[in-house]
């Protein structure tokens, strides 16, 4: 005898991609702030955002970038991080969360086990020199084809690569779908191996959606998030 349960369905789901939810906002709201990296005082309206992550869309499509490649993403909580989220979301590329206290050899199995072929990191956070650690696990993971660190010439690279792009961004738009994978999360690997949650547009989205309507978020609220980005 099975025993089934359901919650609320009043208010329908959201079937739609990360990257056309963010066009949508900036076409109700343009002008209204977004984002706000305390640590140095930087600050983006939604178009401003959504420029920001098309330019760097744009660059990571003339690396080779495209739907279903698995971009990883190395640092701690900071604007770029943000912005790389959404970009690879507007690609249909996966993000994959790699937790800053990794060492070389949980890198190493993450690249390996994910598939993943270009990641974007910090060159060094708390003392830990994640561009060595990069460069120690590259000869056994041949998957990975490019590095771009976040505040060096890689980064500046990319993004003046993206804003000599035309690559038309609302046409991949238009060919990912909701149930689309677009973000891995690993395990701490406390216990074995990190294991890899895969989620998609729509996990995440109504995740978001309905915790901030539980809360009763407006957007007049701000929301303060000091937790690490990577889980």
């Amino acid at each position: 005898m099975d025993s089934t349960t359901a919650g609320n369905t009043d208010v329908a789901l959201l079937e739609t991609t990360i990257g056309a939810d963010l066009v949508a906002t900036v076409e109700r709201m343009g002008d209204h702030e977004a984002l706000v990296e305390c640590a140095t005082g930087r600050r983006w309206s939604y178009r401003e955002l959504l420029a920001d992550v098309d330019t760097v869309a744009r660059g990571l499509a003339t690396l080779g970038v495209t739907k279903g490649d698995r971009v990883g993403i190395w640092a701690p909580n900071c604007a770029e991080w943000t912005v790389i989220q959404y970009a690879t979301a507007r690609l249909g590329a996966i993000l994959v969360n790699v937790n800053p206290a990794y060492r070389a050899h949980e890198l190493g199995y993450v690249v390996r086990q994910s598939g993943m072929r270009t990641i974007v990191a910090v060159r060094d956070f708390k003392g830990s020199s994640f561009a060595d650690m990069i460069d120690e696990v590259r000869p056994d993971n041949p998957t990975l084809q490019d590095v771009v660190l976040i505040g060096e010439a890689s980064w500046d690279e990319l993004v003046a690569a993206g804003r000599d792009d035309d690559t038309d961004l609302a046409a991949i738009e238009a060919g990912l779908e909701p149930t689309d994978p677009i973000n891995i999360q690993y395990t701490s690997g406390t216990t074995g191996f990190p294991k890899g949650a895969t989620l998609s547009h729509r996990n995440i989205l109504n995740n978001g959606y309905f915790v901030g309507e539980l809360i009763d978020y407006t957007q007049d609220d701000r929301i303060c998030i000091p937790v690490p980005f990577y889980h």
